[in-house]
């Protein structure tokens, strides 16, 4: 496997200069010569030199193949605090049971912790057909390797297709771990999940080269397919109460359960920051704020609506307001009721974050933005004149 100039066929014609993306080549003496530490064996080159004197080999997919007949399930990681499970588990099992329907399997659930066999029910009602529970008090908080050993074993048990989780502070941690013992591939942070009706294979979408595309990545060749999503990028399912599921029990030693870390303390927050994730209403502000003191337009906004203040990425870049209010692919992901953007340009980079709103108010002086491709609603106009105005209808309005 590798890639070789043939010098006896190059004329330094620099075409294959032109096509590399990542700068490996350059012409030394009307020969091309290409970097190795620079070059990622893409290809590019080899359409583009016209001589073909770039030749590229690389393993064939085929070899790598694997027969999967024994894999299936689409599993869901249920994270859980102080034994309650996190409301990004339900939004995952949403999902999970769509492509679950596609793959023709079932919905499994991990439950790990001390004393949650009692919300193993919940996650049945939710959509869960198999709920895998395994108590220890040594699992009571979390900790990387004995949770890593834990969804590790069970994943080389029953051999799951699909293994999703939130792309949580727990999530990020843990199953970057589980993907390694297993040897599979990881897809993080995305904001898409489908299966490819032909090859029935996860397809995993998420931003890519700082936001400016979306990327849809594939695992062919290995399983289980992993991937973390974020917070609110699905819809949470209704309960169904009556539903019926399978509860299976786990046990492991001691041995298993131990770590090289050890848990000191625990220390709540004690700044109670602007929860963005929760919120109905949102009111944002971008750069068309122009300055960090006309943001007192959008609190101003948000105190009338009882709602939180949200912020595009180049105002927290710019200092004007603090990161726990950004809204984006680095910043949170939220689904509100309503979200209104004032001064928000739109790039894909904060689209990312807010596109599942049910209802979008875009205010821009800009009728070509980008934000009124996803808006509901869309005002062109100064939002130095409209959003002062919007506050003082609605205190009228809300007053009544």
């Amino acid at each position: 496997m590798g890639i070789q100039v043939i010098n006896e066929k190059c004329t330094g014609c620099t075409l294959c200069v032109k096509s590399c993306p990542f700068g490996a080549i350059t012409v030394v003496n009307k020969k091309a010569v290409i970097d190795l530490h620079k070059c990622n064996l893409c290809g590019a080159c080899v359409p583009a030199c016209k001589c073909k004197a770039v030749f590229l080999e690389k393993p064939e997919a085929a070899a790598q193949k694997k027969d999967f007949k024994d894999h299936k399930g689409v599993w869901v990681f249920a994270e859980q605090k102080k034994g309650k499970v996190q409301s990004v588990a339900y939004e995952l099992i949403g999902k999970a049971q769509e492509l679950a329907g596609k793959l023709d399997t079932y919905v499994g659930a991990v439950l790990i912790g001390n004393d949650v066999d009692r919300e193993a029910q919940s996650l049945i009602c939710s959509g869960a057909d198999t709920v895998y529970v395994v108590e220890s008090p040594q699992l009571a908080n979390f900790l990387d390797e004995p949770y890593a050993n834990v969804l590790i074993k069970l994943i080389k048990k029953y051999k799951p297709e699909v293994v999703i989780a939130g792309a949580t502070f727990m999530g990020r941690s843990l199953v970057s771990r589980v993907a390694v013992n297993v040897d599979c591939g990881l897809t993080a942070d995305c904001t898409g999940l489908d299966i490819d009706p032909e090859k029935k294979i996860l397809l995993q979408t998420r931003p890519a080269f700082g936001g400016n595309i979306m990327a849809t990545i594939i695992s062919p060749n290995y399983r289980p397919q992993m991937a973390t999503v974020r917070h609110k990028v699905f819809v949470q399912p209704e309960l169904d109460k009556k539903r019926k599921g399978k509860v299976i029990k786990e046990v492991f030693s001691l041995e298993e359960l131990g770590s090289r870390t050890t848990l000191l303390d625990v220390v709540e927050e004690v700044e109670n920051l602007v929860n963005l994730a929760e919120a109905d209403i949102i009111v944002s502000g971008g750069r068309g704020l122009q300055a960090p003191e006309n943001f007192k337009l959008i609190r101003e906004l948000a105190e009338v609506l009882g709602a939180a203040v949200g912020s595009s990425r180049a105002c927290v870049d710019a200092g004007w307001i603090p990161y726990s209010h950004q809204v984006g692919q680095t910043g949170r992901t939220v689904a509100p009721k309503v979200y209104i953007a004032c001064g928000i340009s739109g790039q894909i980079q904060h689209l990312v974050g807010m596109q599942s709103s049910k209802v979008i108010v875009a205010i821009n002086k800009d009728p070509d933005a980008p934000i009124f491709k996803v808006a509901t609603y869309g005002i062109v106009g100064d939002l130095f004149e409209i959003v002062p105005a919007l506050t003082k209808k609605f205190k009228q309005v809300l007053r009544k």
